[in-house]
């Protein structure tokens, strides 16, 4: 990332005709009002919303989990000029909104409070869209095509998705298509369950909106609107596009997912947002959570300013809290070339609702959340050659296992009859076309997850991951790794055969997950 522009994790932006679809809308405006969930546990509302002055913050307040926010505390913040929009008091998260420039200066000195900081830069925003894009899907000629090429027994589409081989998804569905039990939640901009290739997959009781920080349950909240990123969708797709005669096929076609939406409409995955969606994942019966974006404003959260460190102190209690409870969280490396294990990072995009500079960071003390917290699968990307993509990020010690993400068609072009190097998805509109990213790559992973956990419901998250890593596919370090073949080596891959930074513990195995 080079500019202020708000990304999920993080697809990659490809030059016009590499790929079918890529355009991103980013819509300043709406979101949708978040109504109280009676009968969680996981959240009890305190005080009604804050009303969007266009003035005000959104703040995390951290205090020791399990009681709620004291009688102390709440005076405190409503004296500092706060209100309590809701509690998550598993974990003793408190979401404020607040005018106060010196809120979280204030509420930090107060008894009880173990952390404190604004999530965002700019002011919650106004009720307001304007489009800036859409994204373009296969054409009726592109349909045909790859339908008459389609082998028999395959989705109309599945000639295209060189991903699916690239895993041994095409084989493993001859054995299993995972159990209709298992549920990955898509914390991302949406999901339109409409879709006729997701709606008999989606799990309609799992979905929320979690936009404005509390679960918003009013039928189809949690769909993109047509304004909106078909990011989410693309993602769901990937996941558990249904085998059913229509469409592409996902790499588990036979399990459930929900959409959990965390985006504003134009584009932000603030703090509040995104503890929202794994309290939600836990307590709501979803067994993996796929996260292709990293939590805005800062892409690398440094933990030695205040502010920071209470972003990374909430999400890292809302995803150890999921896995308590059950869930795998599953999350993408993204998409810069970084290398995580490097002694320092330039990053030149934060705060990206604000002001961006760059800043030389430690990525052993500044984190991007939710990928580096303890307890993430984190995916890097590969492309149709089976090499680390252009734009992964890498890093030994910080990258778990790698999946099929895509890349440029010109560096790593997949065998016929693919046309794309590209991931193809599920759009909004019952439309299907092609994004690359680390993006597309996590939510390969989270499906063979998802497998592993149809064959064996009763294991832990710690069991999954663990079958997750064995049954990956060793890949060795791509040594040189010269990508656009132009002499110069473009990033270092340090490790062994069986670990290593640019494919940790190796490509991920569906056809494993799903007879081991």
């Amino acid at each position: 990332m080079t500019g202020p522009h708000p990304r999920y994790r993080r697809t990659l932006a490809i030059p016009l005709g590499m790929a079918i679809a890529t355009a991103m809308a980013f819509l300043p405006g709406a979101t949708a009002s978040a109504t109280g969930l009676p009968g969680t546990g996981a959240v009890s509302d305190v005080l009604a919303a804050a009303g969007t002055d266009g003035t005000a913050l959104s703040y995390v307040v951290n205090v020791r989990p399990g009681h709620g926010p004291s009688a102390q505390v709440k005076k405190a913040v409503a004296k500092a000029g706060g209100t309590i929009v809701t509690s998550y008091d598993e974990i003793g998260v408190i979401v404020v909104h607040s005018s106060n420039p010196d809120f979280a200066k204030t509420i930090r000195k107060v008894r009880g409070v173990e952390s404190a900081g604004n999530t965002r830069n700019a002011p919650l925003p106004a009720q307001s869209t304007a489009d800036e894009g859409t994204p373009k899907a296969l054409s009726s000629a592109q349909l045909a095509a790859a339908q008459a090429a389609a082998d028999a027994g395959q989705d109309p589409l599945e000639s295209l998705q060189w991903d699916l081989p690239a895993i041994k998804a095409d084989k493993a569905h001859e054995k299993s298509l995972g159990s209709s039990k298992v549920t990955v939640g898509v914390i991302d901009t949406g999901v339109d369950d409409t879709h006729p290739d997701l709606a008999p997959n989606f799990d309609r009781a799992a979905s929320v909106n979690c936009v404005r920080g509390k679960p918003d349950t009013t039928d189809g909240a949690w769909r993109p609107s047509a304004a909106e990123s078909p990011h989410g969708t693309h993602v769901a797709g990937e996941i558990a596009a249904a085998k059913n005669g229509v469409g592409m096929t996902g790499v588990a076609p036979g399990v459930k997912v929900a959409g959990i939406k965390v985006s504003t409409t134009d584009g932000y995955f603030y703090t509040e947002a995104v503890v929202c969606g794994f309290m939600w994942a836990a307590t709501h019966g979803v067994d993996v959570t796929n996260n292709s974006y990293y939590t805005d404003p800062w892409y690398f959260n440094c933990t030695d300013d205040p502010d920071q460190k209470a972003l990374v102190d909430a999400v890292a209690r809302a995803s150890r809290y999921a896995e308590k409870r059950g869930v795998v969280n599953v999350a993408a490396a993204g998409n810069e070339n970084y290398d995580f294990a490097a002694d320092e990072i330039t990053d030149p995009a934060s705060p990206n609702d604000g002001t961006p500079s760059d800043r030389v960071i430690d990525p052993s003390e500044c984190f991007d959340i939710p990928t580096q917290l303890p307890g993430v699968v984190t995916v890097a990307s590969t492309g149709a050659k089976g090499i680390k993509s252009s734009f992964s990020n890498y890093g030994l010690g910080i990258i778990d296992v790698a999946a099929p993400g895509g890349d440029s068609t010109a560096y790593q072009t997949p065998a016929p009859p693919a046309t794309s190097g590209l991931i193809l998805g599920t759009l909004p509109g019952g439309k299907w076309g092609y994004m690359a990213g680390t993006s597309m790559a996590s939510p390969h992973a989270a499906a063979v997850a998802a497998l592993i956990k149809s064959t064996h419901p009763y294991a832990p998250p710690a069991l999954v991951k663990a079958l997750l890593y064995a049954e990956a596919d060793a890949t060795p370090c791509t040594d040189p790794y010269d990508i656009n073949g132009d002499g110069k080596v473009d990033a270092v891959c340090e490790g062994s055969k069986n670990r290593n930074g640019f494919y940790g513990w190796g490509t991920v195995d569906a056809l494993d997950a799903v007879t081991k």
